[in-house]
């Protein structure tokens, strides 16, 4: 039980806002997206559905009851326009900015597309907030921003040089953050993600990430790979912690809050080869043969640290943010997920 979090979602039940989710369609925007339309908020929503998925929405629209539906307003646009940002921001009170081109390979193989995304992007969004009056700015930062720094668990103010096209932007848009709150008053909370997983998360495609890859490819009898020797170890996150996180920041009286970033785990390490072996039992306690009990190892990958786990103190203090899913918890939510989903897929090929 985390009062202040029960404190909060009281508090917006009683006092609805209306709220702009840039990257809504996205695995991470669409999730907000549910939570603030089932808490009978107004949600105002962006993506250009470049890595976005239209049935995304539809799962939304399923989840939710049509009077909640009807409290939300989408808009197909791109935040590298100022114009459209000003837009969809007019009379919004808060901003979860989500919107950006994920995946260190990603930006190593086109860093041009990423900054004009995550940075220039950034900056419209920001400018947009500010001349619009929007209440509160929060946006998704990334714990790429800690680069090579050694030390573990990562601590907000200590930070390396970044390995990654895309970590010099999530940390650009750190510095950007903090400018705006220096010469604007325009107040920021930056939450840097850790390994966010869960329902929605895309499976398809080069640069998916390696909880739904592994799903999708156990439940379909594909082979699994390994970069490394799999005791690389991440602090993996639960998508609905990360929600906590993302309306505790917005909502937050605590003065000593604003303007400044938190990291957004849930404060565990664990290796990919515990990972697999987790998903792989869960995969098949729902019914599906399991066919490659061993991963395949491959190379390590440009770009990527060896080690990453999160000191959730700061955000524990002044956000009252406490992580309600455990690694384990979180994965039999998606395992759920992500089984009914491919039912639901093949049935639809089925008809197709």
């Amino acid at each position: 039980m985390n009062n202040n979090y029960d404190q909060a979602i009281r508090l917006l039940r009683n006092n609805p806002r209306t709220w702009l989710v840039t990257g809504v369609a996205g695995f991470i925007g669409s999730n907000l997206l549910e939570t603030l339309l089932m808490l009978d908020q107004k949600v105002v929503g962006l993506d250009n559905f470049a890595t976005g998925h239209q049935h995304n929405l539809d799962d939304v629209q399923h989840a939710v009851t049509p009077d909640q539906w009807a409290r939300f307003r989408f808009f197909p646009g791109d935040v590298r326009d100022l114009e459209t940002c000003m837009d969809v921001s007019a009379g919004v009170d808060y901003v979860l900015h989500q919107a950006a081109l994920g995946s260190v390979p990603r930006s190593i193989e086109d860093p041009v597309y990423t900054n004009e995304n995550n940075i220039s992007g950034f900056l419209n969004m920001l400018v947009a907030g500010r001349d619009n009056g929007v209440k509160r700015f929060v946006y998704a930062a990334s714990s790429s921003t800690y680069g090579d720094h050694p030390g573990l668990p990562k601590v907000e103010e200590e930070i390396g040089k970044p390995l990654s096209p895309y970590a010099v932007t999530k940390y650009v848009n750190e510095l950007y953050a903090e400018v705006f709150a220096g010469c604007y008053d325009f107040k920021t909370i930056g939450l840097r993600y850790f390994n966010i997983f869960g329902r929605r998360q895309d499976p398809e495609g080069a640069y998916a990430a390696v909880i739904p890859k592994w799903f999708a490819g156990l439940i379909s009898g594909e082979r699994i790979h390994i970069n490394g020797d799999g005791e690389t170890s991440r602090d993996f996150c639960y998508i609905d912690n990360c929600v906590q996180a993302n309306i505790l920041a917005a909502v937050t009286t605590n003065p000593d809050s604003l303007n400044k970033v938190f990291n957004v785990a849930f404060g565990q390490r664990t290796t990919l080869n515990e990972l697999f072996s987790m998903i792989n039992k869960m995969v098949m306690e729902s019914g599906y043969p399991v066919q490659h009990v061993m991963p395949d190892y491959r190379d390590f990958r440009p770009g990527d640290v060896r080690h990453s786990l999160a000191d959730i103190g700061r955000a524990r203090s002044l956000l009252g943010y406490e992580p309600a899913y455990s690694v384990e918890e979180g994965l039999k939510k998606t395992a759920d997920w992500y089984c009914s989903f491919a039912g639901r897929s093949s049935e639809d090929q089925a008809l197709a």
